[in-house]
């Protein structure tokens, strides 16, 4: 018998009662009350603050808007997805454009080198984000695996402006962690950012030097 196996066994043989979790209070992380418009404000001027960049779209409009962003920052090789509705509806607007789309489905090891030094951008979805602390949250897939946010220069994340909850526990709980957790889920607070001995802070080090968020509305936005 393993030593977990014995440890388990004293736990299930216990002679004083099953084990309870106590009573928790949650108030701290939770019960903020802001509205979308409030969540939204929230969000926007805190992924902001360090160096992220918002830009206001709607269902309709934000394929226009994302060629056009690919044209304004250069970007000719674009890692994508192909069965997320993002990434579809991304492919078929940039179908005749003059931008090379790259399969994001493939095993790492065939296109590795091509990740690392020639993919200019990568397009994920997100599952929403967190007002509190203006961070995105991403759950990968196989047809859109982390490292598309991670290792090209620029991320590009797709998020609609009604998915934004007022904090992560409020994530954990409207989605149901506690019953089937998420083994990689991510969290994306701004462009990838590391700090030396002195504080200097630098970005891009270890990751995307940019983060562009097409926030999507229902309709235009007054």
């Amino acid at each position: 018998m393993s030593a977990r196996d014995a440890i388990l066994k004293r736990l299930r043989e216990r002679t004083d009662g099953a084990l309870n979790a106590p009573d928790s209070d949650f108030s701290v992380v939770t019960g903020r009350g802001w509205s979308i418009g409030e969540r939204l404000e929230r969000f926007e001027r805190l992924i902001t603050s360090v160096h992220g960049e918002v830009i206001h779209t709607t269902h309709d409009n934000w394929t226009v808007d994302l060629a056009e962003l690919l044209h304004a920052k250069g970007v000719h090789r674009l890692a994508l997805g192909r069965e997320h509705p993002v990434a579809a509806e991304a492919r078929s607007a940039l179908d005749a454009r003059d931008v090379v789309l790259l399969d994001a489905d493939r095993d790492i090891e065939s296109w590795q080198q091509e990740q690392f030094e020639s993919t200019d951008a990568g397009l994920t979805s997100t599952r929403g984000a967190i007002a509190e602390t203006g961070s995105l949250w991403l759950w990968p897939t196989p047809d859109e695996p982390r490292l598309i946010s991670l290792v090209p220069p620029i991320h590009i994340a797709v998020l609609d402006a009604d998915t934004i909850e007022d904090t992560f526990f409020d994530v954990i709980e409207a989605h149901g962690w506690a019953d089937g957790m998420p083994t990689n889920a991510l969290l994306v607070s701004g462009p990838s950012k590391t700090a030396d001995i002195e504080q200097t802070l630098a970005y891009g080090v270890h990751g995307p030097r940019e983060l562009v968020v097409l926030v999507r509305h229902a309709e235009e936005r007054k």
